[in-house]
């Protein structure tokens, strides 16, 4: 599940969040960590303007920061970046924070990357916008060097260019999951040449298999024989009958009702799904965690 709390933007968000604040991303850490959660996410944006500011709200907590906080609080739970916007800084920079960020919590990261799409945070960070998508591939090639085995990592392309420099601490992990966001034709071709997982953003069912059928011909005819996780966010839900109202399409009921309409992602060919519950606070989004890892995840075992 993505965290609340730490993104707060008008789609999403619950009301309860605004006023929300550690105390409350230390329960849930605790809570998703205690009830089987694969992962928790968090976003990344450096700066909003205030043409959009009214709908994404300005709150977004620093993903590095933030995981690295509830990487002390929890023990098994994997911790993402959905997405890191890796173009807005130089590779290094973002192997040097990531690296630690794996190293601290004994290998727990998932490094999710994507392009991004707030013109205006790039134009003040000096990177060109429109060549994002570009930035973005080499990004994730300077990465995969960067985050490797080797303490003086190599990498020579048209951007970045290193070499016979060291960074430690290296990642605990031999080899970091690199998982690409974003649903757009680019998107899907990255994520197929270049990703561990592909990370759609907001596909509904009825779109999601033509998708992960162009995933998987793409990356069988760039010759990339290794398996790609594939990931999909579902409805909202809200496991039991609530007494207010969720939202028409959000998903309620019995949970194995609820796992029973979940277990069409896996017909899909989905691998893992990223869920949001409904909630008015943060012990109703906590019980509604517990109950999922209790009541509706035993039915989604393959």
């Amino acid at each position: 599940m993505q965290l609340p709390v730490q993104s707060q933007s008008t789609i999403y968000a619950e009301a309860w969040e605004a006023a929300a604040g550690p105390d409350d991303l230390l329960e849930i850490a605790r809570a998703a960590d205690h009830s089987g959660f694969a992962y928790l996410a968090s976003c990344d944006h450096v700066a909003i303007p205030r043409r959009l500011a009214a709908a994404m709200s300005t709150v977004w907590y620093d993903p590095v920061a933030t995981l690295a906080f509830l990487a002390s609080a929890t023990e098994r739970v994997r911790l993402l970046s959905h997405v890191a916007v890796v173009g807005l800084r130089h590779p290094l920079i973002t192997a040097k924070q990531y690296a630690t960020l794996d190293h601290l919590s004994g290998g727990r990261l998932i490094l999710g990357v994507g392009a991004g799409h707030v013109q205006e945070e790039f134009e003040a960070l000096g990177v060109d916008f429109e060549r994002r998508g570009s930035v973005l591939d080499e990004s994730i090639d300077a990465l995969r060097s960067a985050l490797g085995r080797d303490e003086f990592p190599e990498h020579h392309g048209k951007l970045y260019d290193f070499e016979g420099l060291g960074q430690r601490p290296r990642p605990t992990q031999a080899h970091v999951p690199l998982w690409v966001g974003g649903s757009s034709p680019a998107a899907v071709r990255r994520a197929a040449v270049k990703g561990d997982g592909w990370l759609p953003q907001g596909d509904p069912r009825d779109r999601l298999p033509d998708q992960i059928a162009r995933l998987k011909r793409i990356r069988e005819e760039a010759g990339v024989t290794e398996p790609v996780v594939v990931g999909a966010i579902t409805e909202p839900l809200y496991i039991g009958d609530p007494a207010w109202d969720v939202g028409r399409r959000t998903l309620s009921g019995h949970p194995e009702a609820l796992a029973e309409s979940l277990r069409a992602y896996q017909a899909m060919g989905v691998h893992q799904i990223q869920i949001r519950f409904r909630s008015r606070s943060r012990s109703e989004l906590t019980d509604q965690m517990g109950m999922f890892g209790a009541e509706v995840a035993p039915h989604l075992q393959p």
